[in-house]
């Protein structure tokens, strides 16, 4: 790696100094045609920066080298946390083809400071002879290193090389997957002309599939793959060839079609296994797993199966009440997987006499915005000031300054809505991490959540479903996470942390939304004005561990499904549908569906930095239930458990070791038996 000089782009604002509210991306001064040229200074400059570091006469310190390369690449950092996340956000033909130039310029720099021998040398030189440190510089020492390490700096040249190929094909193997999956989404539509095809079908759905319609120039109702569309077909069209077909599709995407991700699956995995097995591990997930709470395979295995063994007979009872529910309704065949959301509502209906629609006029989305703000307020004292000068990347994004005791925090973007730019799912992001700059000045993280909620109509406002309530609670779980860090360096805050301790926060805000004491506060219906009756609340209380045993199965599914990927040998793996349903056969509650696969758009190992960790969400709600018994047995609104809490987890970071953080929260390790109370697996 030698020093680069690149004359710098004119008039491009990517490079320039931002003279923006609190230095946020200047969306509408930002142009497609901006970013190569800026990605390309932008590595010229992080060259530079990184030669100067390797090349210094002085002997290494922390100070000159830790500490340097953490601040190294800054420039690089702020371009790429605006591409990439507007790749997944507003994405464009064009954008997707200069990620397809860009990535492999980032993953080869990569390399080239990873396998740089004489930078390597500098590192390992403060590691072995560091001195006294502050814990939160020997968790950035230790992490530099390892990741030297675990990026090759070992290897012989020969193996570096092979090194170098393995992740630059990885990387446009993983751009690729998600490219096929997002064209896959948007290749369907379904446009329905007969009105009685929309039996069943909630009105607020029928209008927005009217809307879409006529926005494509057609009469008639449009129906898609995005979230909404689909779960609305699903849970309620009375016609089971019209949710037979959206199923089928759904769970199709980039499998036996112009967007198939089969053949790139079996690469990816045979990469993965190389990369592992040259870095010196057996299998790619115990090179994973090795930086992770779990540490190792075994550790995985064993909860996947304590919790296996609690929940796959009571899925099996669920199963055979469901069907003798909808025997009793005169449907006489075995219930499939296009039946199971339509029959499980009615069913929840039956059992409770609630259901999503009577649920949602309580949850206009606007009122929701200010519930989980008012959380926020109530638990971490922080306040949210609308700003309409902030620049948006798109229409829909409301943007906020977060503050707590009057000192700025954050500055938060909401995106909502589905759009074909846009991926499905709901995920928190940022635009930049909080850190202390070279100059020790303390810069606040822009963060973002992106969802995939139900739009208004004319007629009504966006009413979000219940589970998506959950959905922008999970989602501003992980916010806090990012908006309360308080570390010195970038890398170690926020959700810098393993991947099995990152869904705590996330899944412990989740349990906030069953509370009588919190939907008080906010669930007022959006005609009448009525707050939630108590009695709805209750309700809502009883059905929220309804179908729990199925819910548990189908994550630790899709756990054993990643594991099984990620410990094969890919010698073995000849037919991508055969070892998916080998994977899964144990946790099968339904007949398996012909010309469906779920590997081709499992996005979150394959593209979305899962891979052999999908398993997390499972730890992770293991750490939950756990965390919020404290609140229970303190109060939900205790103010010095919620300060333990920032204090300890949510301000800390990955700046010391994930259990050793929960320990100094809780008092103690976690225990399983909270999870499974909670999910009524245990008295």
């Amino acid at each position: 790696m030698s020093a680069q000089n690149l004359q710098k782009p004119v008039n491009n604002p990517l490079v320039e100094e931002w003279n923006t509210p609190f230095q946020t991306p200047p969306f509408e001064q930002i142009k497609e045609e901006h970013y190569v040229p800026a990605f390309k200074y932008a590595l010229a400059e992080a060259k530079s920066e990184l030669y100067r570091i390797k090349e210094a006469k002085t002997k290494a310190t922390f100070e000159n080298t830790i500490v340097a390369l953490e601040h190294s690449g800054q420039l690089l950092n702020r371009i790429s946390g605006i591409f990439f996340n507007l790749l997944e956000a507003n994405t464009s033909d064009e954008m997707q083809r200069i990620a397809q130039e860009i990535s492999p310029m980032l993953t080869e720099f990569g390399n080239d400071i990873h396998l740089d021998p004489a930078l390597f040398n500098r590192v390992r030189y403060v590691y072995e002879h560091h001195g006294e440190l502050a814990p939160d510089q020997k968790m950035l020492l230790e992490k530099t290193y390892k990741s030297f390490v675990r990026e090759g700096a070992n290897l012989s040249d020969e193996d570096k090389e092979k090194l170098r190929k393995i992740d630059m094909q990885l990387s446009t193997l993983s751009l690729n997957y998600s490219q096929n999956v997002l064209a896959s989404t948007n290749a369907y539509t379904k446009l329905i002309t007969d009105e009685k095809l929309l039996s069943g079908i909630p009105s607020s759905a029928i209008s927005i599939a009217q809307k879409k319609a006529e926005s494509k120039g057609q009469k008639g109702w449009l129906f898609d793959l995005s979230m909404p569309s689909y779960l609305a077909v699903l849970t309620y069209a009375d016609n089971r060839e019209f949710r037979k077909e959206m199923y089928l599709q759904y769970n199709a995407r980039a499998f036996q079609n112009n967007f198939d991700n089969q053949s790139i699956i079996k690469e990816l995995v045979t990469l993965r296994d190389a990369k592992a097995k040259l870095l010196g591990y057996k299998t790619y997930a115990d090179y994973v797993l090795e930086e992770r709470m779990a540490e190792n395979t075994k550790n995985v295995y064993d909860l996947e199966e304590k919790l296996l063994k609690s929940s796959l007979p009571a899925a099996k009872k669920e199963m055979k009440d469901l069907q003798q529910f909808a025997q009793s309704l005169g449907f006489n065949e075995p219930i499939q997987r296009w039946d199971f959301a339509y029959y499980s509502e009615k069913y929840k209906t039956s059992l409770f006499n609630v259901n999503d629609e009577m649920l949602k006029p309580y949850f206009k989305l606007e009122n929701v915005i200010g519930g989980v703000f008012g959380l926020a307020t109530d638990l971490f004292d922080l306040q949210f000031v609308p700003n309409d000068k902030i620049q948006v990347y798109h229409p829909d994004v409301k943007v906020y300054e977060v503050y707590r005791n009057q000192e700025l925090k954050a500055i938060l973007y909401l995106d909502f809505h589905p759009r074909d730019s846009k991926r499905n799912g709901a995920w928190m992001t940022a635009f930049r991490e909080q850190h202390y700059d070279a100059k020790g000045n303390d810069v606040r993280p822009l963060v973002s959540l992106v969802m995939n909620f139900t739009p208004s109509t004319d007629e009504m406002p966006s009413l979000l479903t219940f589970d998506e309530v959950r959905t922008f609670m999970h989602e501003f779980g992980h916010s806090l996470h990012g908006m309360l860090s308080e570390q010195h360096y970038e890398s170690l805050a926020g959700t810098n942390v393993p991947r099995d301790f990152v869904e705590l926060p996330s899944q412990l805000l989740e349990n906030w939304s069953v509370e009588k004491e919190y939907l008080s506060k906010f669930a007022y219906h959006y005609q009448t004005q009525e707050l939630i009756p108590d009695s709805l609340i209750q309700k809502i209380k009883d059905f929220h561990n309804f179908h729990a045993a199925y819910a548990s199965c189908r994550q630790i599914s899709f756990g054993l499904l990643d594991m099984m990927w990620h410990t094969t040998d890919p010698s073995k793996i000849n037919d991508i549908l055969t070892c998916e349903r080998k994977a899964l056969a144990r946790t099968e509650l339904m007949p398996v569906v012909e010309g469906t696969c779920m590997s081709t758009a499992f996005s979150h190992i394959f593209s979305g930095g899962y891979a052999a960790g999908y398993y997390g969400y499972k730890w992770a709600e293991v750490l939950d239930a756990d965390a919020y018994s404290l609140f229970q047995q303190k109060g939900i609104y205790n103010k010095k458990i919620a300060d333990s809490y920032v204090e300890n987890i949510l301000s800390k970071g990955g700046s010391e070791k994930a259990m050793d953080l929960y320990v100094k929260f809780r008092g103690r390790e976690p225990k399983i038996d909270a999870l499974l109370k909670r999910s009524g697996l245990k008295k």
